[in-house]
């Protein structure tokens, strides 16, 4: 058999909402190589496909990996989509993992993180504000890269103005600020801008 040639009988997703041959294989090859979550349009723009044809085939895939007992399959988040292992084979896999994890982040600096993720983009004065307390956690988070500044508000002195990062939604598997958690509205009325 020629290299790159597929046996007979054999089939790629592109039967299954897609019209690129060998749909399945770029499509794993591109979501194993990339290490990163990858975007609807990055995917479509390189199948070649509708973004409608590359949700299915992503759906597709993804049903695929799950039915043949792959060990992993696709998880949408921050955005796009990226290969992620199933999370009962994580603890097994954990000697083989790299780098180590990073200690685990502060009660401090998850409130921080909170408040960042809920209003933002916000100062550093209104994230002391509404926690009560010191915000030094900020760089702590600006390190990890799960905060970055966007910019400088109009208040008196040009404060900077924090957000959110993709690594953020990354870290927490989240596909966009709006699967955060709902909170009731009140828990921030009458706070600053509320």
């Amino acid at each position: 058999m020629k290299t790159g040639t597929r046996p007979a009988g054999e089939t790629n997703l592109s039967e299954e909402g897609g019209s690129l041959p060998g749909g399945r294989e770029l499509l794993g090859a591109a979501l194993l190589a990339a290490g990163r979550p990858l975007g609807l349009g990055e995917l479509g723009g390189l199948l070649k496909l509708s973004a409608a044809e590359t949700t299915t085939l992503v759906a597709a895939y993804d049903a695929a990996l799950l039915a043949m007992g792959a060990g992993f399959r696709v998880e949408a988040v921050g955005g796009g989509y990226r290969l992620v292992v199933l999370p009962e084979r994580a603890a097994q896999l954990s000697p083989v993992l790299a780098p180590p994890p990073l200690p685990a982040l502060s009660s401090a600096a998850l409130e921080v993180l909170a408040v960042i993720a809920y209003r933002q983009p916000v100062t550093r004065a209104e994230i002391e504000a509404m926690r009560g307390g010191s915000a030094n956690t900020v760089l702590t988070l600006q390190e990890r890269e799960l905060v970055r500044v966007t910019g400088r508000s109009p208040a008196v002195g040009q404060p900077l103005l924090y957000a959110t990062t993709a690594r953020f939604l990354i870290e927490f598997g989240l596909n966009s600020l709006q699967d955060l958690p709902e909170l009731d509205r009140g828990e921030f009325s009458g706070l600053l801008r509320g």
